[in-house]
């Protein structure tokens, strides 16, 4: 006989995460850097676009394994420093010199083709109204600076959708800090056996929330799986919001 694999009912509240949960944001930064290094290949020549988006990506992945939350505030100044920094690289392994000026070109460029290229994850709107509708408190958590992160609450159409929006940059504090989920499961007048987080940081949508007891769901869009060797254990894996809409209304 078949194992139930029965969900449990919507809890009184959850905490969602942003960007890459509800908006296709930040992932796959690969195909971003190559391409936007296939659109600067002429002044990059002779080196290969992939081989510059190479560079840049991983001197990008070591700086944000490291850097201090403030950064995430200056976005568009880190990633200049990165792709200065993946240049640098490439001119110590003996590679031609590209200039901070051209550095500072392909970063703004790929911020502005990352801000261009967000959208709403199909069905994402349509989940959070079946919570809403069915008594659902919602919170919105999520990290980055006030200016950036409330133009997309407002683009994509998210401030009506939530009881409480709580953005790093206004609140002055952010995930992975405790007080980021207390204040949040404050603001809706629950507790953490009350709540569930939701998003697709292992170590702000998992490690934490379940060290203060909520039960904790990560994203997982693209279908990857857990990385390798990873000590982490979410207690629900799912691959899109809608996954957490009950059959039954």
């Amino acid at each position: 006989m078949a194992m139930s694999t029965a969900m449990p009912p919507l809890p009184r509240a959850m905490l969602i995460d942003m960007d890459d949960t509800i908006l296709s944001a930040y992932g796959r930064p690969e195909i971003a850097w190559n391409t936007i290094a296939e659109e600067f290949a002429d002044e990059l020549a002779p080196l290969p676009p992939q081989q510059v988006a190479i560079a840049v990506l991983a001197f990008a992945r070591n700086f944000w394994a490291n850097a201090e939350a403030a950064w995430r505030m200056k976005l568009g100044e880190a990633r200049r420093l990165t792709v200065r920094g993946g240049f640098a690289a490439l001119a110590a392994d003996g590679h031609r010199a590209l200039s901070d000026d051209l550095a500072d070109r392909l970063a703004n460029r790929f911020t502005t083709y990352r801000e261009e290229a967000i959208f709403v994850f199909p069905g994402a709107h349509d989940a959070i109204d079946a919570f809403k509708a069915r008594g659902v408190k919602l919170a919105l958590v999520t990290n980055g600076a006030a200016d950036m992160q409330r133009a997309k609450v407002e683009r994509f159409e998210l401030a009506h959708r939530f009881d409480h929006i709580q953005i790093e940059g206004e609140h002055g504090f952010g995930k992975p800090e405790e007080r980021a989920y207390l204040h949040a499961m404050e603001a809706l007048g629950v507790t953490a056996k009350d709540t569930w987080m939701i998003g697709d940081n292992l170590e702000w949508e998992v490690v934490t929330p379940q060290r203060l007891g909520i039960y904790s769901i990560w994203i997982d869009v693209h279908g990857d799986g857990l990385p390798e060797g990873s000590a982490v254990k979410p207690d629900r894996i799912i691959r899109s919001l809608t996954e957490l809409v009950p059959d039954q209304p």
